[in-house]
């Protein structure tokens, strides 16, 4: 199918459309990407796509590590022009050969089944795969008159029931999954584009942002050389456990706090042969969670440097166990001066560090919570680093590298998800 371009007066403004088979190779408009808002009452993050013939817009909930997208079709969201994907064609191959629970491909059903899932509930349904229209909105650095979108007409996603869509954030219509899969939202778009598998997040209490690659001849513009040449980056660790291979995980090998290393047992920072333990990155998570005796070890060298630093312990506020008075606490660019936090990955040389702005949870005008909570014994995964820990702290993708490029805290270079970017994330017009 040959790409063609379609102008459409949305009011007093236009929206440029940029119509783009999945089938086929085409060079990047630029940047492709979608504002993301977290939601006050869940603490997901969400964003709006538009979807379906005609174009209407449908609320998301961003799950970073989610296999792919689904939507329960059985809402007014619905469209006519969703087709279902035929069991045993290439694409049903592709999709069942990355996502689990959905390889069964000698079946005798006539439509591709697969199996999406709520994995803040942890429910699961059997679905089906079918293509249909999506539409994402394009950066242009010229600055041209109104926004423009780029719209995938053979998008891959999957059709859930809706009682799958207990638990999410109110009005949403499925979740948007970012995972390690050939059928997740960046895959879709580099394999179209013919661009290379990498995306960039930025997550924020208040706007944040996620961006697709624009290859080699935009590398880094969207967020400027300053924070470009700062990246920090690791590897990404590939997970074989069976239902967590769209994760995105990292290879944590020990913690400090205020520079002293925690005593923690290294094989739980470790992924077994069957994937469990380690420590993944989680937008479903609102806080992070750590296996019980990694907490314990946590809590309590936290409390000791917190203790060095004049601190003043309260009553706990659930679901946080500890708390401190706001009293006393200096103010600082990146949040309160509290004891700093280091993730250590696969040197001495390479730290994630946690500053106040992302390990305190203020919970009133008086105390303020350490953001980190129990995550029990024996769960599959040893640390979940969750979204608050993520919040204004640029994260690069690289799936083709298997890289992670991250970097320190916007707070400390003044800047935020939107700042940073040189992208305009303003809204599409969506009175279509």
């Amino acid at each position: 199918m040959a790409s063609s371009f379609q102008f459409l007066l949305l009011g007093s403004s236009f929206l440029y459309l940029t119509f783009v088979s999945l089938a086929q190779t085409f060079h990047s408009p630029n940047a492709l990407g979608f504002s993301i808002t977290k939601d006050v009452n869940t603490l997901q993050y969400v964003t709006t796509i538009l979807h379906g013939t005609p174009l209407v817009p449908i609320k998301l909930v961003v799950d970073l590590g989610g296999p792919f997208l689904w939507t329960d079709c059985a809402s007014r969201y619905a469209s006519s022009s969703s087709r279902p994907v035929p069991n045993r064609s290439i694409k049903c191959l592709t999709a069942k050969a990355h996502v689990v629970g959905s390889k069964n491909c000698l079946s005798g059903a006539q439509k591709c089944e697969i199996f999406p899932e709520n994995r803040i509930t942890r429910l699961g349904a059997r679905g089906e795969l079918v293509e249909g229209t999506i539409a994402i909105q394009s950066g242009d650095d010229s600055k041209a008159a109104g926004p423009t979108a780029t719209v995938f007409q053979q998008f891959l996603f999957s059709c859930a029931p809706t009682f799958l869509l207990n638990g999410v954030a109110s009005g949403a219509q499925g979740m948007l999954g970012l995972g390690r899969t050939r059928i997740s939202l960046p895959s879709q778009i580099s394999s179209a584009l013919g661009t290379h598998r990498k995306f960039t997040i930025c997550l924020s209490s208040s706007e944040g942002i996620m961006v697709s690659d624009q290859g080699p001849d935009h590398h880094g513009s969207i967020f400027g050389p300053e924070i470009s040449r700062s990246l920090t980056y690791t590897p990404l660790v590939t997970n074989q456990g069976d239902n967590m291979l769209s994760e995105y995980f990292v290879g944590i090998k020990s913690i400090s706090i205020e520079g002293k290393r925690l005593s923690l047992n290294a094989s739980l920072l470790s992924l077994d042969g069957e994937g469990v333990g380690g420590t993944k990155l989680s937008t479903i998570v609102p806080c992070t969670t750590m296996e019980s005796t990694i907490y314990a070890t946590f809590i309590e060298a936290y409390i000791k440097a917190a203790s060095s630093m004049n601190m003043t312990r309260v009553a706990s506020v659930a679901p946080f166990t500890l708390c401190f008075s706001s009293k006393g606490i200096e103010g600082g660019q990146s949040g309160p001066k509290v004891p700093v936090i280091d993730l250590v990955l696969q040197s001495e040389m390479v730290k994630w560090r946690i500053l106040g702005g992302n390990s305190m949870v203020r919970v009133n005008n008086e105390v303020m919570c350490l953001g980190f909570l129990d995550g029990g014994l024996n769960p599959r995964t040893s640390i979940a680093l969750g979204g608050y820990q993520l919040e204004d702290t640029l994260l690069q993708f690289d799936l083709g590298s298997s890289m992670l490029g991250f970097s320190q805290s916007l707070s400390m270079m003044q800047g935020s998800c939107n700042s940073v970017f040189k992208f305009d994330s303003r809204p599409i017009d969506q009175s279509l």
